[in-house]
């Protein structure tokens, strides 16, 4: 095959990647408002420990993932992990029939081991496949697919599973005007819509996994590829932790990754709590993703062709940490538009920092790549923190968590990139 065609083709199947990434991952922000009634949790611990089970599968399993990634190969790697994938969209089938919170939180928690190996095989491979300079772009269209994912995935969600009776079921249920037996018999027949839809997932999934495997895309060797491509840059270090800039951006990512995951998980509620019912509310998450797709597509168009990849980290990191002052200054009904905004400043910072964060690490590649895939648990851990907060202060004021997560990426943005010695 052609060099250029194979280029499109790596391209295009890992554009589907992160659409699938996408895909099972924003559901969450509307799994989030629908277990709240089926599973009839009563706290915001409760609640967001969907999003703790998703996102905390990366701290635990991503370094085991890289080393199941050197044996079998990185393209046998996404074949597994698009595997594992299915198996846990498979264990929603009994989670529903039983109605087990905690089996759901096992489910999602497979689902993230999968995206742990999987953003493992995906993030290295986008930065290598091209020039460095370019990388932030390429990482932009993957974001593209990502967050376009992402916008229908609540709406796919609320379309294929919660049907119109089930909306009053939740009304009731939150009313208190449905309880005892009847209640438990209305939710038990509600959350078996969830079956249907996540079997099919398991079955696309499954036939995926095949393709991807047979395509004749190359299998790749970050250690090698980014030694080729970025230089050995600092070749006499002994370990990773001897690149400050990375350890200092695997931090940043955290920031993001968390405090881009609160504004897009918890945007649900905070209308909600305004007064508005669950039709109305449902579409501000992919209101939020609709304006990360407009920053990737600026994205997209501006760099590195009008901006560096490093001037696009300052602006956003800049934006965003004014758009989150005003979320906490504004009128609720005003400041919830602000949040939706945060998704244009969010789109581009994930972008920024890899790159920059993983230039020039050659041997270390691979660990480097794990560690800051790691830091999606900065998900996990700052939505379930967010989730505290409400326990005991008001939803807005609870946003204040923001502030310290977009100061240090602009600590980052400026300077941290920057450090090469401790």
């Amino acid at each position: 095959m052609q060099p250029k065609r194979q280029y499109m083709l790596s391209l295009t199947l890992l554009g589907c990647l992160f659409f699938i990434f996408g895909l099972v991952s924003w559901v969450n922000s509307i799994l989030v408002p629908y277990f709240k009634v089926a599973c009839e949790l009563t706290s915001g611990v409760q609640t967001y420990l969907v999003t703790f089970a998703f996102y905390i599968a990366y701290l635990v399993m991503t370094v085991p993932a890289s080393y199941l990634l050197r044996r079998v190969g990185y393209k046998r790697g996404t074949l597994i992990g698009l595997w594992i994938m299915a198996a846990g969209a498979l264990l929603f089938w009994p989670a529903a029939l039983t109605r087990t919170y905690g089996m759901f939180l096992t489910a999602l928690f497979t689902i993230g081991t999968a995206l742990a190996i999987l953003q493992s095989v995906a993030n290295p491979f986008v930065t290598i496949i091209g020039p460095h300079e370019s990388a932030a772009k390429r990482i932009s269209v993957m974001g593209i697919c990502n967050k376009f994912a992402g916008i229908i995935a609540p709406l796919l969600f609320a379309a294929l599973v919660i049907r119109p009776e089930d909306r009053q079921i939740m009304q009731m249920a939150e009313s208190g005007l449905l309880t005892g037996s009847a209640l438990e018999t209305a939710l038990d027949e509600m959350i078996r819509g969830v079956i249907v839809p996540y079997v099919s997932l398991a079955a696309l999934l499954f036939l995926f996994g095949i393709l991807f495997y047979r395509s004749p895309i190359r299998d790749i060797n970050p250690d090698r590829d980014n030694r080729t491509s970025a230089g050995e840059n600092g070749s006499d270090r002994r370990s990773v932790w001897h690149y400050p800039y990375l350890v200092l951006g695997v931090i940043a990512l955290f920031a993001h990754l968390g405090s881009q995951q609160i504004s897009v998980s918890t945007i649900i509620g905070y209308a909600q709590s305004m007064g508005m019912s669950l039709d109305a509310a449902q579409v501000f998450p992919s209101y939020t993703l609709a304006c990360i797709l407009v920053g990737y597509l600026s994205g997209v168009i501006l760099i590195p062709r009008r901006i560096t990849q490093q001037q696009s980290l300052v602006i956003c990191t800049i934006l965003g940490l004014l758009l989150s002052v005003l979320v906490l200054v504004l009128p609720e009904k005003a400041s919830i538009w602000s949040l939706v905004l945060l998704g244009i400043p969010n789109s581009l910072i994930y972008a920024g920092i890899w790159p920059l964060a993983i230039r020039g690490l050659g041997r270390f590649t691979s660990i480097g790549s794990s560690l800051l895939v790691m830091a999606l648990c900065g998900n996990a851990v700052l939505s379930l923190l967010y989730g505290l907060m409400t326990d005991h202060m008001s939803l807005q004021a609870s946003y204040w968590l923001l502030l310290p997560c977009f100061a240090y990426m602009v600590f980052y943005a400026l300077y941290g990139y920057r450090i090469e010695k401790w």
